[in-house]
């Protein structure tokens, strides 16, 4: 990859390996923003749900492209929802099972989004959704689960991570692999090599 230096404004294992599996050379400098009182803040002002993602995602870059103004900042942003519930990463483990007991037998949204900041202007934003539906498993079945991931289930929205045994939660999944992960990975990759960041 040539031209600006490309920073990623998460601390996501799961986009940083994404990335890095793409060959593109970056690096990793996590956003500090409250994420949650900004999120309640976009929905008291009336934003719409399938910006909200957008929205976080653009203030994550812009933080980060305050201090490194030459280089492109890439943000990156996910929210799930359920009806008109949108969903926080779990604090613990009880409020990780909350979550799951709440999705348990549901088909719930999961809406990524990415910007990509230079300096104080927003370049380019995308966003992709992924339905997912959890399947009507025993209590057993969570527990063991629950147990066996431990405090991994506090790394994603939806307790889960569908790289690995949360893959057993699911009965249908409808959309883009990277998107679920957090990042919709091929339009990105669209975007570098039309702007000759990357060959095409």
């Amino acid at each position: 990859m040539s031209g600006p230096e490309l920073i990623l404004a998460s601390g996501s294992a799961a986009r940083a390996a994404m990335l890095e599996g793409a060959g593109l050379n970056f690096e990793v400098r996590p956003a500090s923003i409250d994420e949650g009182a900004l999120r309640e803040h976009l929905i008291a002002e009336g934003a719409p749900i399938s910006d909200i993602a957008a929205l976080l995602a653009e203030a994550k870059a812009k933080v980060i492209a305050r201090e490194t103004p030459d280089a492109l900042v890439l943000g990156a942003d996910q929210i799930l929802v359920l009806g008109h519930e949108i969903f926080e990463k779990p604090s613990d483990i009880a409020s990780a099972r909350e979550t799951l007991q709440r999705l348990r037998g549901n088909t719930h949204e999961l809406i990524s989004a990415i910007s990509l900041v230079q300096g104080g202007d927003l370049l380019w934003q995308g966003s992709d959704a992924a339905r997912l539906t959890i399947r009507d498993f025993s209590t057993a079945f969570l527990e063991d689960y629950l147990e066996q991931e431990g405090d991994a289930v506090l790394e994603s929205v939806g307790a889960y991570k569908l790289e690995g045994r949360g893959a057993q939660l699911f009965s249908e999944i409808d959309g883009d692999y990277f998107t679920i992960l957090g990042l919709p990975l091929l339009m990105l990759l669209d975007v570098f090599r039309e702007a000759g960041i990357m060959p095409s």
